[in-house]
């Protein structure tokens, strides 16, 4: 292996451009453009002027067997991650692959399953805002008991409008044989994946999901989804692409704090000096009467921090580009290992398909099949494309 590794960018569509430019611009430095490979053709006179001397491939599999690149990135469409990411392991190629993994738990377990069997060779997926300050300082406060044991969460993330036209720029956007849903699979990943990632993965969901409610398309547009952790705690997830004005608030609810993040740039921290539970208790009627003439002293109540970080444009990216690098060169552990790129997909295919069943639906015991089952059915009555199914590893040993 040599001192910087030679990554093959699979796509150059406006993600792998970004990467591209990134690892020329110097912002990715134990890296370097090993080769890029798009299907399409027009793509090889920018490349060449863009990316002297890289070669250019339309075929990923000769890119892959053509000796130079170390490493590959999937910057296609949601479908083709799982296959693109086992037939790079299958030829000893380290795989990170775009969020989402995949579209549905099945081809995305089949791709977890390949790359466990190749344990010397670096799988990851690109959730740049694990990477981003202010989430990572927030994980690092739940996780050390900050706040207390979990009680509610909330996240309302409706800030990425996408007026009709965006709709309408291609054939596949959209649709259920080309994108495999709407909101959830092409805005919400990074927030159903940091949502787990802090909080902990729910037992179940109950969602109400409208498709095509604001826009002329066939996939979601609006999602409410309220989940269980157990123990009494729940967790509400709501989104849409039709809020011309949005909201992006995060709130986290402990039994001993809470955590208020807005626009994903300030977090609010509030620390109980006791668990809610005993200042409830250690009450009389006259904090009672305090209370609700707002005479309260609060600070003796709980403490407040606000937290913010600047987060330059393309650091979170070029970020995980470098993480995913080191790990290959010397074994630093991955900020998003590729595993972990099935728990978002599980959550959006359990939103699916209790808003197709009317069910609240178990993370842990997903039925796999109905969801597939579920999802040709729509694929079938677009008319459009061809069914998925259950295994992508058509070559794979």
């Amino acid at each position: 292996m040599t001192k910087k590794v030679r990554l093959g960018i699979i796509g150059l569509g406006a993600q792998g451009s970004m990467y591209a430019k990134f690892i020329k611009d110097g912002m990715v430095p134990s890296m370097e453009i090993g080769a890029i490979c798009d299907i399409d053709t027009s793509k090889e006179a920018i490349a060449n002027t863009d990316y002297p001397g890289v070669p250019f491939y339309e075929d990923y599999i000769e890119m892959m067997e053509s000796g130079k690149v170390d490493a590959i990135i999937t910057t296609v469409p949601h479908y083709l991650h799982p296959e693109m990411g086992i037939e790079a392991l299958k030829r000893d190629i380290h795989a990170l692959v775009e969020k989402p993994a995949g579209v549905y738990t099945k081809q995305v377990k089949e791709l977890n399953e390949y790359a466990a069997s190749k344990p010397e060779l670096t799988f990851g997926i690109m959730f740049n805002q694990r990477n981003n300050p202010l989430y990572k300082k927030i994980k690092e406060i739940v996780d050390n008991g900050e706040i207390g044991k979990i009680r509610r969460t909330n996240w309302i993330i409706t800030n990425w409008w996408r007026p009709q036209p965006y709709y309408d720029q291609s054939e596949w956007r959209a649709t259920w044989g080309g994108e495999g849903g709407g909101v959830l699979v092409n805005q919400a990943p990074h927030q159903l994946d940091l949502w787990q990632w802090i909080c902990g993965v729910p037992e179940s969901v109950y969602s109400k999901v409208a498709y095509g409610f604001r826009r002329d398309i066939v996939v979601e547009d609006e999602v409410t989804a309220v989940v269980d952790y157990g123990d009494g705690a729940t967790g509400t997830f709501v989104t849409a692409t039709h809020d011309i004005i949005g909201t992006d608030r995060f709130e986290i609810l402990g039994d001993q704090g809470k955590i208020v993040v807005d626009g994903s740039k300030t977090a609010t921290v509030s620390r109980l000096k006791k668990p809610e539970r005993e200042l409830s208790d250690s009450m009389d009627m006259e904090d009672v009467k305090k209370l609700f003439m707002g005479q309260m002293n609060v600070e003796e109540l709980y403490s407040q921090e606000v937290i913010e970080f600047d987060s330059p444009w393309g650091e979170q990216h070029s970020g995980v580009l470098e993480n995913f690098a080191a790990n290959i060169l010397d074994g630093t552990p991955l900020l998003a290992p590729g595993s972990d790129g099935i728990k978002g997909v599980r959550l959006a295919n359990a939103i699916h398909l209790s808003s197709w069943t009317g069910q609240e639906v178990s993370l842990e015991n997903l039925d796999e099949e109905l969801y597939l089952e579920e999802l040709n059915k729509r694929i079938r009555e677009e008319g459009r494309f061809s069914e998925r199914k259950s295994s992508v590893r058509n070559s794979v040993d």
